[in-house]
C-alpha cells in the first residue's frame, strides 16, 4: 500500500528521536526549563526539521501542555518527574514522541517511568490492521496496571497527519469499548500516561498553546499582523515564544491573542495536572500501520 508522504514522515520521525535524545541530556537539577525547550527547538530547526507544536516540558503532577514562556524563570529540581514532549513536521507530515526523565538520584520514579515505558512497548506489538482501539488500550492499562498505578483516562494517542497533530483515529489508555478498527496505512502516536493518582487529568492555570481554528475579519491593525504571523504555522499549535521570536512584544500579544479568542477562533491548551495531584509518567512514539503490523518513525 502506498502512503502519501511515507518519506516525509520517516524523516519527520528520525529527526524528532535525535532532538529527543539531544533533550534527555539538557534536562538536569539546575538547567532553565526556558533554555532547555529553546535548545531543543533549535536542534529540531538546524536538523532540518519543522516545529509541528511547542516543545513541552511538564513536571511531576502535571501530565501534559506545560510550555515555557517567554520569561519562564522555572529550573528543574533533584528528583523532579520530567515529560519531554516535541513534534516535528517535514512538508507538514508529522511525528510526535515524548519521554519521562526521572531526576532523583535514588531512582525513585523508576517503576512509574517503567510503567508507561513498558505500555508503550506492548502497545506498539499489539497493533496491526483489525484489530481494534479498545483492545490497544486494554494492552497500555494492564501494563500500567500491573506496577500498581493508574492510566489516565482522559489522555491518549491520536491519528496525525499533514499539518495535523490531533486527528483520528483515538487511541485510548484503557478498553474504553471502542470498535474503531486499525487499518493498513493509518499513522497515528500511541501515547500512554502512568499516575500515581487518580487517572484523570484536568486543565488548570494559563494555558501557552494555542491553535488557530478558523478565519475571521479582523479590524484592528496590531491584531492583524500578529494573526498574519500565526496564520504561518499552518493551523498547527503555536505558543507566545515563537511570536516574539519574530520580534513582537508580549503585550501585543496577549493583546492580539485576546481579540483572536473573543472572535471563537483560537483554541487553547492549558496544563494538564492529576486531579489527585499524583505524579505522571508519559511514553511516546509515532507509528504507520503495515500489512502486519507497524513502523516506528520516533525509535
Amino acid at each position: 500500500m502506498q502512503i502519501e508522504g511515507l518519506e516525509q514522515y520517516r524523516k519527520a520521525g528520525k529527526i524528532a528521536s535525535q532532538a529527543r535524545e539531544f533533550g534527555i541530556g539538557l534536562i538536569k537539577a539546575g538547567a532553565s526549563l526556558s533554555e532547555v525547550t529553546e535548545k531543543i527547538e533549535r536542534k529540531i530547526l538546524d536538523l532540518g526539521g519543522e516545529l509541528a507544536f511547542p516543545t513541552q516540558v511538564s513536571l511531576n503532577d502535571v501530565a501534559a501542555h506545560y510550555c515555557a514562556t517567554p520569561d519562564d524563570e522555572k529550573v528543574f529540581s533533584e528528583g523532579d518527574l520530567v515529560k519531554l514532549d516535541l513534534g516535528v513536521h517535514i512538508d507538514g507530515y508529522v511525528a510526535d514522541t515524548a519521554i519521562t526523565i526521572d531526576l532523583s538520584k535514588d531512582g525513585k520514579h523508576e517503576k512509574l517511568v517503567n510503567a508507561a515505558k513498558e505500555a508503550l512497548q506492548n502497545a506498539i506489538k499489539s497493533v496491526k490492521p483489525g484489530v481494534r482501539t479498545a483492545e490497544i488500550g486494554r494492552m497500555i492499562q494492564d501494563s500500567i496496571s500491573k506496577y500498581g498505578f493508574a492510566p489516565v483516562r482522559n489522555l491518549g494517542g491520536h491519528g496525525v497527519g499533514r499539518f495535523t497533530v490531533h486527528g483520528p483515529p483515538s487511541i485510548p489508555n484503557y478498553d474504553n469499548g471502542d470498535d474503531t478498527i486499525i487499518e493498513e496505512g493509518m499513522v497515528f502516536a500511541i501515547e500512554p500516561f502512568a499516575s500515581t493518582g487518580a487517572g484523570i487529568v484536568y486543565e488548570r492555570d494559563d494555558a501557552n498553546v494555542f491553535m488557530l481554528t478558523g478565519k475571521k475579519p479582523v479590524r484592528n491593525m496590531m491584531t492583524r499582523s500578529v494573526m498574519k504571523e500565526i496564520e504561518g504555522f499552518n493551523g498547527l499549535p503555536f505558543t507566545e515564544r515563537w511570536l516574539v521570536r519574530k520580534g513582537m512584544s508580549l503585550p501585543k500579544i496577549n493583546f492580539a491573542l485576546k481579540e483572536i479568542d473573543n472572535l471563537g477562533i483560537l483554541r487553547k491548551f492549558p496544563p494538564l495536572p492529576d486531579k489527585n495531584n499524583g505524579l505522571v509518567s508519559q511514553a511516546e512514539h509515532t507509528v504507520i500501520v503495515t500489512k502486519d503490523g507497524c513502523e516506528v518513525t520516533t525509535e
